[in-house]
């Protein structure tokens, strides 16, 4: 099956395969420890590690829709490649801070590198992928990402025993080899621009009222997805009393979506009512959240989280379909960048928000408290979802 994928792939979406690897890499091998180290070496609060983390969230998916709006007028791979040397510059720069001030300037700096290059990317991508195969190469595309996962627990661990400057240091060179990588072998792409006014293309889209609700209700979603970066790496040091637990997760994690995603995909292939599918997604990822209240040990947290990864692989591939199904051509990154504020407000909400209902729980003796507030929130979204398709059915199944 691999290699008929990898057959049906143009060249530039094998570019973009191997980035995202890499970026993946990069990313996650650095930003879960950089919760564990400010909270041990400069004994931070979870609260405030998670502002820091919802800053450099919102510094980033605040700012996507500005992002797909440059890569709609200059084009996708100038927007990607000056997006990735950004971000490159913002990682090496943790390796220098000192001060709380210093982190905040270089979360803000990584965060604003992904403004530029998460909307031109997921353009580039969509513009590339041969309509026909779009769900097979998004599915593929899904396990690319979570092989990058797989690929930074191992560096992550190993250059947890050394200081933290050189992990962000190797994730920053990382992106910087990413940059020249999309400069030289990345084909350009040959698309109509948008000509109409930035404020033109921002009043369009938010008359777009399915599309604008569909966005609003993936705040819940997203708030799910980025317990991954702040509450769940916790409680799995403090449950075990060592950090490399945080690399178990995310192996078990990144290691189902690796070996059955594709399976997943062709299993629900027939199934065509795209937001009932996100909306089981997100209810088994918040049941896998709910269920860690009830771990005590290793094995049972490595269990829950595969229950929360069967709910990404359920959901991951849609999420990624709808926005090219729903969005003109010529303002597809612009579409993509404004789909980007439920992650910019649900990833804040989560990292800040999550790491003090974290804290309120430990204070009020009460260590279940942030796993009941996922299960809410994973029924919210479920419930909206399927409000949503049932009022606008015939959009999306036309669509299909």
């Amino acid at each position: 099956m691999l290699m008929r994928i990898w057959e049906l792939s143009p060249r530039g979406i094998k570019i973009l395969y191997f980035s995202s690897f890499l970026m993946n890499m990069g990313f996650y091998a650095l930003i879960p420890y950089l919760t564990l180290y400010l909270t041990g070496s400069f004994a931070w609060s979870m609260a405030m590690a998670g502002v820091l983390l919802g800053v450099r969230q919102f510094s980033q998916q605040g700012l996507t829709f500005i992002g797909g709006i440059f890569a709609d007028r200059f084009g996708c791979k100038p927007s990607l490649v000056i997006g990735v040397f950004i971000r490159s510059i913002g990682f090496i720069s943790f390796a220098f801070c000192t001060n709380t001030w210093h982190f905040f300037i270089a979360a803000i700096i990584s965060g604003l590198g992904g403004a530029l290059f998460e909307p031109s990317f997921q353009a580039a991508f969509a513009r590339l992928t041969p309509e026909e195969h779009r769900k097979t190469l998004f599915s593929f595309k899904n396990v690319v990402t979570n092989m990058g996962i797989v690929a930074s627990t191992l560096v992550g661990s190993v250059l947890s025993t050394l200081p933290f400057s050189y992990l962000a240091l190797s994730a920053g060179l990382t992106y910087v080899f990413i940059g020249f990588l999309c400069l030289f072998a990345l084909p350009s792409l040959e698309v109509e621009m948008s000509q109409v006014s930035w404020a033109q293309d921002v009043k369009e889209i938010i008359k777009d009222t399915p599309f604008v609700i569909y966005t609003i209700i993936l705040i819940g979603y997203y708030y799910l997805y980025m317990q991954l970066f702040l509450t769940i790496p916790k409680l799995a040091q403090t449950l075990t009393g060592q950090s490399e637990s945080v690399a178990y997760i995310y192996a078990v994690i990144s290691g189902s979506v690796i070996l059955l995603q594709m399976h997943v995909t062709k299993w629900l292939e027939k199934y065509q009512q795209r937001m009932t599918l996100i909306g089981i997604g997100s209810l088994l990822m918040g049941t896998g959240l709910f269920l860690f209240s009830f771990s005590t040990t290793l094995w049972e947290l490595l269990i829950n989280s595969f229950i929360f990864a069967v709910g990404i692989m359920i959901s991951g591939p849609v999420l990624m379909d709808i926005v090219p199904i729903l969005a003109p051509k010529q303002k597809l990154a612009s579409y993509y960048g404004f789909n980007g504020y439920s992650l910019a407000i649900g990833g804040a909400l989560s990292t800040s928000l999550g790491g003090w209902i974290y804290d309120l729980g430990a204070q009020i003796n009460w260590s279940a408290l942030p796993w009941f507030c996922c299960l809410f929130v994973s029924l919210v979204v479920t419930w909206s979802l399927h409000r949503l398709e049932g009022r606008h059915s015939k959009r999306f199944l036309s669509a299909s």
